[in-house]
């Protein structure tokens, strides 16, 4: 990987065409617009059907951009197209900018090409988030200068806008609409934790979800490194693939202890990395201040990452047990009346509840479950409910059939789980209220969407903090 395999190493990118009106969208067409001629002759924006003239519009036209919305039928010709990852490549948006532009690539793809040097790109199902969080923390408490982008909030253009810092580390979350959008991305390290049913509605099939995830490895080399769990099938297949090219790869596993050179894992409780034969014994799981097995996986993962980029044991020994719990995401809301409260929004499909649920003692949660329906099978789930929660609340435009699911696993195993049904958010979360004893977990993990209620899982997060502090206000 060189600077010759960028855009800037290419020249001149001619006219451009950016899709999406949304925040990666007008990332992407500032960054353009900024570079100027002779690199850029003009940047044109499509926002899309449901889009509308506005501030950031008039905005976007000041700043030399043009702007079309209301519409996704192209027109002109483009010498490269940059699609914001919500749009399908399938799409008929897509597929009209593929007719008029002689490229078309994603977001994430254009700020590689533009800056390719020092990425580490993390995937996955679930845990992304976390990982990414907490491998520019451990690389920070190192002395190596890291920052977080892509789907974690900052797209990577918008960061090369404000000016990438001398030997400054990318540590990019990317999700699987991102990695669609790739084909010369090459990471320095690339992880993916694990591939569960998710955004089916958008790939179609867990196989084209599966290979979309698997973007993330296409073109690593011998000298960097893979982490790839093997604790699931989709993830495992990846892994024995990578091995076969002749990749470096560090199997990740919670599970059981790979016998590979590389190798990221648990061992009586501690957490172990092997690099090419050498291991390094960091911290107990029960030292770090994010709990669950599932947790225990980000952090080995992010070792690993850590560890392989040059940072010291000591330095990531300190790092592991100084990170602090995410927003939304297993997150300690508060305690009231001997009940802890916690915040876990950002579980938007069932297998990130199923992980969460691990943290705590089983029989001692009550779960808020709910919103947005996205139609994911919810047999796993509900057996996990069953097994690990004393209630369940269901809530919000999905309530009624995870409610359903609940009672025919119930039924069936004898368990003695109480299911209960509430409309809307506030009412789930009083009626957890009125059912959760002293020592136990009132756990919001919705499994869906929020978008029934909120216009995203950080409101929602947040709305449920807000009612700890009022029912915590009130009992003072």
């Amino acid at each position: 990987m060189t600077s010759c395999d960028s855009i800037q190493g290419a020249g001149r990118i001619g006219d451009a065409l950016v899709l999406g009106l949304g925040r990666t969208g007008e990332a992407a067409a500032r960054y353009l617009r900024s570079l100027g001629q002779p690199r850029v002759g003009s940047v044109t924006l499509y926002g899309g059907a449901t889009s509308t003239p506005g501030e950031k519009t008039r905005e976007l036209e000041a700043a030399g951009v043009r702007v079309v919305c209301g519409t996704e039928e192209v027109s002109g010709s483009y010498d490269l197209a940059v699609a914001s990852p919500g749009i399908p490549l399938d799409s008929a948006f897509a597929r009209s900018a593929s007719e008029h532009a002689r490229e078309l690539i994603g977001e994430v793809e254009l700020a590689w090409r533009e800056s390719p040097e020092r990425w580490v790109a993390i995937t996955g199902t679930n845990g992304k988030t976390t990982t990414t969080s907490l491998t520019a923390h451990l690389l920070a408490a190192a002395g190596t200068p890291a920052r977080t982008v892509g789907n974690i909030g900052t797209p990577p253009t918008a960061a090369l806008l404000e000016g990438r810092a001398e030997g400054q580390w990318f540590v990019a979350e990317l999700s699987s609409f991102q990695l669609a959008g790739t084909s010369r991305l090459h990471p320095r390290v690339s992880v993916v934790l694990n591939v569960t049913p998710d955004h089916l509605e958008w790939h179609h099939t867990m196989e084209a979800y599966a290979a979309a995830k698997e973007r993330v490895l296409a073109n690593l080399s011998a000298g960097d490194l893979a982490v790839v769990s093997v604790d699931d099938d989709f993830c495992r297949a990846m892994a024995a693939r990578a091995a076969a090219r002749g990749l470096r790869v560090c199997e990740l596993s919670v599970r059981r202890e790979p016998e590979a050179a590389c190798a990221a894992f648990l061992r009586a409780g501690r957490l172990i990395v092997r690099l090419d034969g050498v291991e390094r014994e960091l911290v107990a799981a029960s030292d770090l201040q994010i709990f669950g097995l599932h947790n225990a996986e980000n952090a080995l993962a992010a070792s690993a990452v850590a560890l392989e980029l040059g940072a010291d044991v000591a330095d990531v020994r300190r790092g592991l047990t100084s990170f602090s719990p995410i927003e939304h995401r297993i997150e300690p809301a508060g305690e009231v009346g001997g009940v802890r409260f916690v915040n876990d929004s950002k579980a938007t499909n069932t297998d990130s509840v199923e992980k969460a649920l691990t943290a705590f003692a089983p029989g001692s949660v009550v779960v808020l479950l709910g919103g947005h329906d996205k139609m994911t099978d919810l047999t796993s789930l509900a057996k996990a409910v069953c097994a690990d929660c004393r209630v369940a609340v269901c809530f919000g435009a999905a309530g009624e059939r995870i409610a359903g699911a609940l009672e025919v696993a119930r039924d069936a195993s004898g368990s003695a789980l109480t299911v209960l049904r509430a409309p809307h958010l506030r009412e789930a979360f009083d009626a957890a209220v009125a059912e959760a004893r002293p020592g136990e977990t009132v756990l919001l993990s919705p499994a869906c969407s929020s978008f029934d209620e909120f216009s995203n899982m950080g409101e929602r997060g947040r709305y449920f903090k807000g009612l700890v502090r009022e029912l915590a206000g009130g009992e003072a």
